[in-house]
């Protein structure tokens, strides 16, 4: 699929662009991106259809480079843009914190054009010297380069899953292919993605070999052997596959999907069982006899380990918990009745309450929870309270079209002092309260945390809305002290929001875990600002079932009654 390779160039352009102070057009190619990266589908199929220009946010312009990139390979306009830019804008956008405004002051000021300018104008100090810099920023982008450096080369799962899903139909499909599984960190579905691993069954692995390596995506052959072979696709990613032999498929299965730590521990198990277990089988210590290999389950049954869902494969206490039979029985995939977090074009969303809620009907929830901003956060339509009386209204006559219940929510800011952007007589009028934090993220752990416990210590907060504030590969968590926010949460019963965008998956599967047993319960939702967002749900699922979270834990398990209760309690 080559829709994120489109949305990155299409959002490349938009950075470009706003270097050039060219008004309008930014904003235009960034919501083409934005619907680009979200869909489901190939792109190629919708072009195939003639049905580009009906994608919400695509015009003409838009959708002649879209078609240029899916026919040709590159957009013209895209390296014409390119060329006028004295500075590496690609690399410079990487680093946190750094917006075309200031990548162009660094460069008027600085001369500051790659990752190295910046990285020695900031350790010989000379962005502190920069008016309307000084020292925290240039603090904050030596940091900011750290991060970037360490975030190189990992692909946002949320948005690979079509891409992966795609290479997987296309080997299965091939006459030598006798099983197949997608390993690694993509099959305990971490939020973030490096290479992909494939294992494979065939009696033919040369075949299987030389259709890999010749696939249309792969834009460079990295090796090409006759049991294991590696390329780069054209977004960059590497994909390695093996060939197994069938009794030794669940051994590799186990060996490539389980991070370092869990299979330390494993091993370690088996030796003090007499032993030996490795990618190719559990055989005796002494003899070398075979044991098991065949199936993951045969493995962790010789150990005496209960076997648990991948997700949970990352040395969390999943073995201890094994050995005791004392899993806990994750929520399934597909669970979820409903979703407590959605924006419409009544804030920075692109579509309507309508077409909001006809979406979610249609992938079968029971209910939606619309949330707008109201308060500070820098979008281009915050609403307040006459606003939020017109979008009750609004609400209330959707309602009547379908068969979805639609909760009356906003995403309120939480302010420095710990206030909340929106007074006690509204709180009290919206069934969902979702408090924020947007604005102010600098601050130390026991301020920051004092925010936020004020907040809700003061307030009707149903739920803390995306806990860290982190964005994948673009900015990390702003400081909290967790042990004493998830006693405040669980104090204020309020409910821990797992915002699922692929850009967000916050909170993490450890602070998730570390919650739980707080005490705390959560609330998924997919931060969805387009309909074809909505989707998303079962990636909120996938950090629930890494945080050991069971269906008692999270509010999308209940039914619109139960939710109605708990929600009017507060």
């Amino acid at each position: 699929m080559k829709n994120q390779e489109i949305a990155k160039l299409l959002f490349d352009i938009a950075e470009m662009l706003e270097l050039q102070n060219i008004p309008f057009k930014p904003r235009a190619y960034q919501r083409a991106a934005r619907t680009i990266e979200s869909l489901s589908e190939n792109i190629e199929d919708i072009w195939k259809r003639g049905a580009i220009l009906e994608l919400p946010g695509i015009g003409e312009s838009i959708a002649e480079k879209i078609v240029e990139y899916i026919t040709t390979g590159k957009i013209k306009y895209y390296f014409d843009l390119k060329k006028k830019m004295p500075m590496d804008v690609e690399q410079l956008g990487k680093v946190p914190g750094l917006g075309p405004k200031r990548i162009k002051l660094l460069y008027d000021k600085l001369n500051v054009k790659t990752l190295a300018d910046l990285k020695k104008a900031a350790q010989d100090h000379k962005i502190q010297r920069v008016a309307s810099l000084g020292h925290k920023v240039e603090e904050s982008i030596l940091n900011g380069i750290s991060f970037a450096q360490q975030q190189k080369g990992r692909a946002l799962l949320g948005y690979v899953i079509p891409q992966v899903e795609e290479l997987r139909q296309k080997l299965q499909a091939h006459p030598s292919v006798k099983k197949i599984e997608i390993a690694g960190s993509y099959r305990r579905k971490k939020e973030t993605i490096g290479d992909i691993d494939v294992l494979i069954v065939s009696s033919q692995p040369q075949k299987v070999m030389d259709f890999f390596v010749q696939m249309n995506d792969v834009a460079r052959v990295l090796a090409h052997g006759t049991s294991k072979s590696s390329v780069l696709l054209n977004n960059g990613m590497q994909v390695d596959v093996r060939v197994v032999k069938e009794n030794e498929f669940g051994s590799a299965l186990q060996y490539f999907t389980g991070n370092k730590e869990h299979n330390v521990e494993l091993r370690k198990l088996a030796l003090k069982k007499g032993l030996t277990l490795s990618e190719y089988g559990l055989f005796t210590l002494k003899d070398k006899k075979w044991v098991a290999g065949k199936t993951e389950e045969d493995i962790y049954k010789k150990l005496g380990v209960d076997i648990m869902p991948p997700e949970m494969r990352e040395n969390m206490g999943e073995i201890d918990a094994g050995k005791r039979h004392t899993l806990p029985n994750l929520l399934d995939y597909g669970s979820c009745l409903g979703d407590f977090q959605v924006h419409t074009e009544w804030s920075d969303g692109q579509d309507t309450i309508e077409a909001m809620a006809r979406a979610a009907e249609k992938l079968g929830r029971k209910f939606l929870v619309i949330t707008d901003h109201v308060g500070q956060v820098g979008i281009t339509n915050p609403l307040n309270e006459k606003k939020l009386e017109q979008q009750s209204k609004e609400i209330s006559r959707v309602q009547k079209k379908v068969d979805i219940r639609i909760f009356h929510g906003a995403e309120v800011d939480i302010l420095k002092d710990g206030r909340l952007a929106l007074g006690k007589l509204w709180q009290k009028k919206l069934d969902v309260v979702l408090a924020s934090v947007h604005l102010a993220t600098k601050m130390d752990s026991v301020a920051m945390t004092k925010r936020i416990c004020v907040a809700l210590e003061n307030n009707r907060v149903h739920i803390l809305g995306h806990p860290t504030g982190r964005l994948l590969n673009r900015r990390d968590s702003y400081a909290l002290d967790f042990g004493t926010l998830f006693d405040k949460v669980k104090k204020t019963e309020t409910r821990l929001d797992i915002d699922c965008h692929p850009e967000r998956m916050d909170l993490s599967s450890v602070h998730i875990k570390a919650a739980k047993e707080f005490g705390c319960r959560f609330a998924i939702s997919t931060d969805s600002h387009s309909a074809s967002e909505l989707r998303n749900l079962h990636l909120g699922e996938a950090l629930a079932r890494r945080g050991w979270l069971e269906k008692k834990d999270v509010l999308n398990m209940y039914s619109v009654k139960e939710v109605e209760t708990i929600l009017g309690k507060k």
